[in-house]
């Protein structure tokens, strides 16, 4: 299938930029104002204090949740008074600790590996903080952020259908690929927003911000949802509940300090001695219980999928054949993606209708959790938070 790109703003459009401080977004507001277009720069605030602060003979890694916010905007601010642009600050704390802080912590508290990023973009960068901007009636033709994806459309249907919605396609750094993380951005958002950095590679990109001089181009780049001196005090608000290690046969191996501090596929930190490579293989949080194994036996054949989004809410009517990113590392595999009708013996509770992902190849250490995001000729055309495997 063909798809084309979506207009990109023009001269004397109003565009609102979603800015963090860091290199991306910064060049995007500067590209656009260079363009000819009226730019509104917008930040949202999300570190509410909480937590307190660490010392630490090592420098703290930027992230996105941590102290190091109020630094970000201050240089937002210069950025944007140098170059003429209206800024405005947009206060999502509340929803932020609610929507992202808590599922963080309940989705690890009950065994699943949890992905921050997905859930900000959906419900705070593309939607708080976009409420925030219509709380001050802001009006704008676009919102545009520094992510590296592309906003397409198909000139003929999906799914058998007349439908040609607006949906996330690769951008053309493929190293620097953010679709994963979108995915749940629905189609009728997609019609206002745009990602001018789409067709440019990550080194074009320092090259004109140092062009530029722009102080966003001698910025670490931001790695983490939460600087890792920060993780263990996440959870502080709860007492961990230790438990066993054991192996596939139920043998003790030793004791956990609490699920929450594990992930599938975890090799090092586990505390035990063995005299072969052991990797968390599963997470029984019912019976408190981290589960160790070899290497070859964290492959799954097929997973479950629930939760799942498709542009314009299009779903197919029959199998289709996808590549299958599991984890935003992941490289895609293919994979037949087909309706799941569960079984009288299965006793998981589904969110919506759930999807059978069976692979051609077993994939390793697939982690409930993370979501499970479909690719047909490079676009998105849905994704599921994955909820079991099969072995």
């Amino acid at each position: 299938m063909n798809y084309i790109n979506l207009d990109m703003p023009k001269a004397g459009d109003t565009v609102v930029v979603g800015m963090s401080g860091g290199v991306d977004s910064t060049l995007t507001a500067l590209l656009l104002k260079n363009k000819g277009c009226r730019v509104i720069g917008a930040t949202m605030s999300i570190w509410d204090g909480r937590l307190p602060e660490v010392k630490s003979d090592k420098p703290i890694r930027e992230a996105c949740y941590g102290p190091g916010e109020e630094e970000n905007i201050a240089e937002c601010e210069k950025f944007c008074k140098e170059h003429d642009i209206e800024y405005h600050v947009i206060d999502v704390k509340e929803t932020y600790r609610k929507v992202v802080l808590e599922y963080f912590k309940s989705e690890y508290r009950a065994g699943r590996t949890p992905n921050p990023c997905i859930r900000c973009n959906r419900f705070i960068k593309f939607d708080a903080l976009l409420a925030g901007l219509k709380e001050l009636k802001i009006d704008f033709d676009y919102f545009c952020t520094g992510h590296y994806a592309r906003v397409v459309r198909p000139e003929t249907g999906i799914f058998g259908t007349d439908a040609k919605p607006a949906m996330i396609a690769g951008a053309a750094d493929s190293t620097k690929d953010q679709t994963y993380f979108l995915y749940r951005l629905p189609s009728e958002l997609l019609e206002k927003v745009r990602f001018p950095l789409a067709l440019m590679q990550k080194k074009e990109v320092f090259e004109l911000a140092k062009q530029a001089n722009l102080e966003a181009a001698k910025r670490e780049e931001s790695q983490d949802f939460i600087p890792p001196e920060y993780f263990e005090m996440l959870f502080n608000d709860k007492p961990s509940v230790p438990g066993d290690i054991i192996d596939l046969d139920g043998h003790v191996l030793g004791r956990h300090k609490g699920i929450e501090h594990y992930t599938i596929g975890q090799r090092k930190g586990l505390g035990v001695a063995l005299n072969y490579p052991a990797y968390v293989q599963h997470i029984d949080a019912k019976n408190n219980l981290v589960v160790l194994a070899k290497n070859d036996d964290l492959n799954s054949n097929a997973l479950i999928a629930d939760d799942f989004v498709w542009p314009a809410g299009i779903e197919p009517s029959e199998p289709v054949e996808a590549l299958v990113k599991i984890r935003l590392a992941s490289r895609p595999a293919a994979a037949i993606v087909e309706k799941y009708v569960p079984s009288e013996d299965d006793k998981t509770v589904y969110s919506g209708t759930p999807w059978k992902i069976t692979f051609k190849e077993p994939q390793r250490a697939v982690a409930p959790g993370q979501s499970a995001v479909l690719y047909i000729d490079g676009v998105i055309r849905g994704g599921g938070v994955i909820s079991r495997t099969i072995e």
